[in-house]
């Protein structure tokens, strides 16, 4: 079974949002891989380090909200 590296990119990205603090630090908590393609493309800071959170840029930012909603929230 190959996994789907966009889907799994994407699900990481909206549960960042859901761990937001100091505006926009967000534990990372998460695949090294996944975090990594993330950087990549310019959506978090470079993960490498020994903070236990990363910093989304301010198109990780808008992506990690509107993934969240999409993702995670329902329509009452």
């Amino acid at each position: 079974m190959a996994a789907d590296e966009e889907r799994i990119d994407e699900a990481v990205l909206a549960l960042l949002w859901l761990t937001l603090h100091d505006e926009r630090r967000a534990w990372k908590g998460f695949d090294w891989a996944a975090l990594g393609r993330l950087h990549a493309k310019g959506l978090i800071a470079n993960p490498v380090g020994r903070a236990k959170s990363v910093v989304l840029t301010d198109e990780g930012l808008r992506q990690s909200e509107a993934l969240f909603r999409t993702l995670f929230t329902r329509s009452d």
